[in-house]
């Protein structure tokens, strides 16, 4: 489990747009945010990722860097991309199990019959400070629910406008 305030581990990944995603090279002007989903075989992960890439503007706006992550293959992956409508949401893709789990989050088994790879993580967002410390965790291990755009987006302007601090740090 990541502490909150701890350093994230970084994250060195190929991007759909035949470039890389290098976390430590991140220089957002207030978070970088990382949306960790299941892969291509998930209807959920496509319904959130296909309204966070529609509301991009409202993060970027805010000084956020946005990224979506999984454990999909190159060729999975760029199935993603061409055929759900997140716009200009940067897509990183090949992440390993052993990344996924130093995020701290969850690894299941692909089900007989199913277009599930063999493994996969199960969602996660993070929301990280320009420094790379984590300001904001959410694990889950199974599809079912994901944080509100709005509350999140609320949050954020709550943080930025009062200086809130990274909580549960006692951890």
């Amino acid at each position: 489990m990541l502490k909150p305030g701890s350093t994230a581990p970084d994250i060195d990944l190929p991007l759909t747009i035949d470039a890389r995603f290098v976390l430590s090279d991140q220089t957002p002007e207030n978070f970088t945010m990382l949306v960790f989903y299941r892969g291509k075989h998930c209807p959920i992960c496509k319904r959130y990722l296909e309204e966070l890439g529609g509301r991009l503007s409202d993060f970027t706006d805010r000084g956020v860097n946005v990224f979506a992550i999984s454990m999909d293959s190159e060729d999975r992956a760029m199935v993603t991309d061409g055929e759900w409508k997140t716009h200009d949401l940067p897509l990183v893709h090949s992440m390993d199990e052993d990344t996924a789990r130093a995020w701290g989050l969850y690894i299941s088994e692909g089900r007989d019959g199913s277009d599930e790879p063999d493994r996969f993580s199960e969602p996660g967002l993070f929301l990280l400070k320009p420094d790379r410390t984590m300001h904001f965790a959410v694990t889950q291990n199974a599809p079912f629910t994901r944080p509100s755009l709005d509350e999140l987006i609320e949050g954020i302007d709550i943080t930025l406008e009062k200086d809130y601090p990274t909580r549960g740090t006692l951890t």
